[in-house]
């Protein structure tokens, strides 16, 4: 069945540098998302609201899950997703949240005397029913678990991106040099030398990769560290500095 409208779908298809399986946390899809629900959604909100609360419940903690409202509309990158505007944002969160409540994938609890703005939405999961249940039982409140609104940390950026934000476009070569690198060295090393080349603007790779030879060479480890300033310094005043301070 085609998904409905109701969400941006036009225009230019933005770019995906990939998925990296060595550092990006991975999380777990039940199986009957697959098999049962995904075939009998029809509306790209809510396809994209249900996976993402699959998403930000993997990052919680504790035993008492749940969404409140404010955790979709506090998640920027999700209302960019939905709509052209804030408020098609909006009318697609609304309807996708709706949408899955009325089909059963969540639980929705509205404190009675409150705004939907309030709304605590569930998993329908034997636990999450377990949940839901002890909150209409008034067995607990999330006031009580001192449950902040506040969402999970972005992931940190692939290497792809840093080099993209950082130093500049990305071209093939450069990707299999970002590749190897990636193979090569820890993420914070090369998050860590990309930070020192943007601090001193020498924004080159050839100085990011002298920094992680370096490191490297020296059995730099999570034990081990030298200051960053005190790298950068050393670089742009010994061997390598004649390569680095002009353009």
């Amino acid at each position: 069945m085609p998904l409905r409208a109701g969400i941006k779908q036009d225009g230019p298809v933005n770019p995906f540098s990939g998925f990296s399986s060595d550092t990006n946390r991975k999380i777990s899809v039940p199986n009957a998302f697959f098999s049962e629900l995904l075939p009998i959604i029809d509306h790209l909100g809510e396809l994209k609201v249900t996976l993402f609360a699959l998403w930000f419940l993997e990052q919680q903690e504790g035993n008492l899950l749940f969404i409140h409202y404010q955790h979709f509309i506090n998640d920027n990158q999700l209302l960019n997703g939905l709509g052209h505007t804030h408020e098609e944002s909006l009318e697609a969160l609304h309807v996708g949240l709706q949408r899955a409540s009325e089909r059963g994938t969540f639980l929705q609890y509205q404190p009675q005397g409150t705004r939907f703005e309030e709304t605590l939405f569930f998993i329908n999961t034997p636990r999450g029913r377990a949940t839901y249940r002890a909150l209409q039982q008034g067995a607990w409140s999330p006031e009580e678990q001192g449950e902040a609104i506040r969402n999970p940390q972005p992931e940190r950026p692939n290497i792809f991106k840093l080099y993209e934000a950082n130093i500049g476009p990305l071209t093939p070569i450069m990707a299999e040099t970002l590749q190897e690198a990636e193979e090569s060295y820890p993420p914070n090393w090369i998050e860590q030398a990309i930070r020192i080349a943007v601090e001193n603007n020498v924004r080159r790779w050839r100085y990011v990769q002298a920094i992680l030879d370096s490191w490297k060479e020296r059995g730099r480890d999570e034990k081990d560290r030298r200051d960053a300033q005190e790298d950068s310094r050393r670089f742009l005043d010994g061997e390598f500095g004649k390569f680095f301070k002009h353009e």
